[in-house]
């Protein structure tokens, strides 16, 4: 169970990750520091692993910034839940380990405490005592998750050959 940190429509990968870190060195424990820097100062800091950022439409728009998922998954955050994404965003955090997850979310507040479900495709709403039905996951993107992401399963996958 994890907080919902709450943002609107068209979040894009400019204020998820800031543009100007893009081509800097950073670790990974750097990058999550400017994770929604922009758009929410004070977001790291309200941020306890396991939350959720829930938005409204498409979510990360913009650029194809591999960072702006990242850095979500390196700050502890546990999945995002939205309306809809951006093609490309939704690939990077699937790829990156990190659940996206498309819902209608106008009924979950910030603050609300809620819970992911992904094998079963539901997100609890501890608050409001409801539940948000999605399409499960396919077997393989479960897979991808559970592992860390895409090149950890390779790498997984890979070691099992051998």
């Amino acid at each position: 169970m994890g907080i919902a940190h709450k943002y609107g429509d068209d979040v894009n990968t400019d204020v998820i990750y800031p543009g100007r870190y893009t081509y800097k060195q950073l670790s990974p424990e750097e990058m999550a520091q400017h994770a929604m820097e922009d758009l929410d100062p004070d977001f790291v800091k309200k941020l306890k692993p396991g939350d959720y950022v829930v938005a409204g439409k498409n979510f990360g728009m913009g650029s194809s910034r591999e960072q702006a998922a990242a850095c979500m998954k390196y700050a502890g955050i546990k999945a995002i839940i939205a309306k809809s994404f951006a093609r490309i965003y939704y690939r990077n955090a699937i790829n990156f380990g990190l659940p996206a997850i498309t819902i209608d979310t106008d009924s979950i507040d910030d603050g609300d405490e809620i819970e992911v479900d992904l094998e079963k495709g539901v997100v609890i709403n501890h608050t409001k005592g409801e539940e948000y039905r999605f399409p499960p996951f396919p077997e393989n993107v479960i897979k991808i998750i559970e592992a860390g992401g895409l090149i950890e399963y390779v790498k997984k996958d890979i070691g099992k050959q051998e």
